[in-house]
């Protein structure tokens, strides 16, 4: 496991994690989606404004709990997770990215597990993820890490859910 900090993101890294959530997105899906369903991605879950609104709102609002950053020793960005508890008892992974060149070294698990204390912390008792499709690249860690199937919302989504 590479050693890493795991802390709330600050305003000043608003950039750095857009780019960071739109390469993941990118790399992920544009195969498995098509480049006009994953520009639209993208440009929806990616955009800066959101992003640093997203970082600045003050004591967050309600169901969201924030964005996570991981850095490593020289303070560069490894990871990026973010989540809420929009329903009472239920936890919502919203994004959570990696490197390419820091996946498998257990980043992603330590973004998931302080994402996890803070929906615990606001009364979640169980956590779900979105996934765009079940050919899903993440589909792999989030089985590892306990997550299992649920009945799809839509045609094109897996849904996934563990106790935490």
């Amino acid at each position: 496991m590479q050693l890493v900090d795991v802390r709330g993101a600050e305003a000043a890294e608003a950039t750095k994690i857009s780019r960071l959530l739109a390469d993941s997105i990118r790399g992920s899906y544009t195969e498995i989606l098509g480049e006009i369903p994953t520009r639209r991605l993208v440009s929806t879950q990616c955009s800066l404004p959101r992003i640093r609104a997203e970082i600045e709102i003050p004591g967050g609002a309600p169901g969201w709990l924030g964005w996570l950053v991981a850095t490593g020793s020289d303070d560069e960005l490894l990871g990026v997770a973010a989540g809420g508890v929009p329903v009472p008892g239920e936890g919502e992974v919203y994004a959570l990215a990696v490197t390419p060149d820091a996946r498998g070294t257990g980043i992603g698990e330590a973004l998931l597990t302080a994402a996890s204390a803070r929906m615990r912390a606001f009364g979640a008792t169980e956590q779900r993820v979105t996934l765009a499709s079940d050919q899903d690249p993440a589909l792999p860690f989030y089985a590892h890490v306990g997550f299992t199937p649920l009945p799809p919302t839509r045609l094109t989504a897996i849904r996934l859910s563990r106790v935490i």
